[in-house]
């Protein structure tokens, strides 16, 4: 890819006492979505901080949005910090226990509350997901300044929900309800905030934390429509052409070993058996998810290019991550979705991820964004788990420039590597004279040193989000995902040979499988992670979180509305055989 068009830096000021902090987070961001780790569509800005910093190609999130959020910027795992599930995926019998708040709990301190005690401007723009009454907005939470979407997404184009899931598009600044500008796009409009705030509080010489959430690439799929054209003549060979391409680059980058293998998920339909108008859609929707994708990195780009201008840019550090892998949810599969979609949405293949659009990318692409992975968002599997992230500190010894790290590493580092990096004071037990959870993530300056592999050693590593869990320790990963993604069966696996999970290892190593279980059991009673209800899917509890929130509601409405015609024509019909009757007596009489 072309390098990126930055501006020379100004001249840099004497370094502070504390490096500026940048967090770049992607929403659904698929392993090799990044053209610096696989892509094919233009990342240049993002792939310029790669060349200047770290790249980790075994870095661990969540499945799911808000989890890996509250572990990112608390560096507790999210049993304790109250994201033991979300609002939309928790079974009602879980609900209100301890663990399962569905919101970030007040037992845990965040990034900006460190850093706002280091002496630090923090800022927030963006996806926030982890609460919404004022006690839990980012202002209560350590953020001077923000400008904050307190829902899991929304349009990109307007002030407008994802219709079926919220009534509205909850913005907020600085506490209070927001209104977008009219014209605005969501990625331009999250970097104009983020630059508004840093310049405003310039003058005051601190150092600042800037956490930048972006929306792309979550449903809604939308770009504007020059970067659509760019990807016209894209993606037409299908998903599985993609996949392959995808797992060879990402191997000559040195991201995965040469020859990795690969599964082919069930729910990857045969390209060649879909019909010309079925792959002209599919087509275009990847072409619009590229489009959203090198938009935002232009505005990555945007962000930078304002640093540098400013002399600031080699004194801050720089982390770039997604929060999940590739979101495979296809929104048109059930009739009565398709129903109310295009009631409420032009759904027409012109139409595909501009205004007024409702996309997404679906299985079959999500299997190629999380190339060469298995699985994708909301599973435990690597796809749905393991995700790009870059560390860089430009012209700093601390991180090593142009590196790839192949160690194991977790969301639950990057507080503590921060704090090392930046000089942060870390919560330990007590924060302000009250209680707190420990940070429980490990630095990883060791790794972007070079002076480590991994940080974590042979240490075991719990996860669980809706019954999908993991149990990571040195190499290997044990892991189940039920039904639909899977099948409830313990598997185990060596992720840094075979990171596809196409081989178990269950059977070979049965010692190895016994300890690991009995690892996870351990985490599972510590951590307080309850068993999921019979028959419990994720994709079950969303559809009745969205019955029970939006579709009931509308139903009624569209009942009353129904009914009121109804009985409209009936009176009309009464009425105009009144008049008839009315016309024959005169007649005849």
């Amino acid at each position: 890819m072309a390098a990126p068009a930055f501006p020379s830096p100004a001249p840099s000021p004497a370094r502070a006492a504390h490096p500026n902090i940048v967090v770049l987070l992607a929403d659904d961001w698929g392993f090799s979505d990044v053209g610096a780790f696989g892509a094919e569509f233009a990342t240049p800005n993002i792939d310029a901080l790669a060349r200047a910093g770290t790249r980790f190609s075994n870095f661990h999130v969540a499945g799911s949005c808000s989890p890996t959020r509250a572990m990112l910027i608390t560096g507790v795992m999210n049993h304790r910090n109250g994201l033991g599930n979300m609002a939309a995926t928790i079974p009602p019998e879980h609900a209100g226990k301890p663990g399962y708040d569905t919101v970030l709990n007040h037992r845990v301190v965040t990034m900006g509350e460190m850093a706002r005690a280091a002496g630090y401007r923090t800022y927030l723009t963006g996806k926030w997901h982890l609460g919404k009454d004022r006690a839990r907005l980012p202002g209560a939470r350590g953020y001077d300044r923000a400008f904050s979407l307190a829902d899991a997404g929304a349009d990109n184009f307007e002030q407008r929900p994802i219709e079926g899931m919220y009534d509205k598009a909850d913005w907020f600044e600085d506490g209070k309800p927001a209104t977008l500008p009219k014209q605005h796009y969501s990625s331009h409009f999250i970097v104009d905030k983020m630059i508004d705030y840093i310049d405003g509080g310039a003058a005051s010489g601190k150092p600042f934390l800037a956490s930048v959430n972006f929306l792309a690439n979550h449903i809604p799929v939308q770009a504007p429509d020059s970067d659509i054209a760019r990807y016209r003549a894209m993606y037409r060979d299908g998903w599985t052409a993609l996949r392959e391409a995808r797992a060879k680059r990402a191997a000559a980058l040195g991201i995965v070993p040469e020859g990795t293998p690969m599964v082919t998920m069930a729910t990857t339909r045969d390209w060649a058996k879909l019909d010309a108008d079925e792959r002209k859609a599919a087509a275009r929707v990847m072409q619009a998810y590229a489009g959203m994708a090198s938009a935002m990195d232009r505005e990555i780009g945007r962000l930078v290019a304002h640093l540098k201008a400013t002399g600031q840019y080699e004194n801050t550090i720089f982390v770039f991550l997604s929060d999940n892998g590739p979101e495979p949810t296809n929104p048109y599969a059930s009739l009565r979705n398709r129903i109310f979609l295009n009631l409420h949405y032009d759904t027409s293949l012109a139409n595909i991820g501009r205004r007024n659009s409702l996309s997404a990318i679906g299985p079959g692409w999500a299997s190629a964004a999380a190339s060469p992975l298995a699985g994708y968002k909301f599973s435990a599997a690597e796809g749905g788990l393991r995700v790009p992230l870059i560390v860089a500190w430009p012209g700093h010894a601390s991180v090593r420039a142009g590196a790839i790290s192949n160690g194991f590493a977790h969301v639950t580092d990057i507080v503590p590597t921060l704090a090392e990096l930046a000089g942060l004071p870390l919560p330990q037990g007590e924060w302000k004279g009250r209680r707190v959870e420990p940070v429980v993530g490990r630095s990883l300056v060791p790794m972007l040193k070079g002076a480590a592999d991994s940080v974590h050693g042979d240490t075991p590593l719990g996860y669980e989000l809706s019954g999908n869990a993991a149990l990571f320790r040195g190499n290997y990963k044990l892991v189940r995902n039920l039904p639909p993604t899977g099948d409830g069966r313990w598997r185990l696996f060596d992720i840094a040979a075979d990171p596809g999970e196409t081989h178990d290892l269950a059977a070979e190593m049965p010692d190895r499988f016994a300890t690991m279980q009995a690892d996870y059991r351990a985490f599972a009673r510590a951590n307080g992670v309850l068993d999921m209800p019979p028959g419990y899917t994720a994709d079950a509890q969303i559809n009745a979180y969205a019955w029970e929130h939006q579709g009931k509601k509308r139903a009624i409405r569209l009942a009353a509305a129904a009914g009121g015609v109804l009985a409209l024509l009936i009176g009309l019909v009464w009425a105009w055989r009144r008049r008839r009757r009315r016309a024959r007596s005169w007649s005849l009489s």
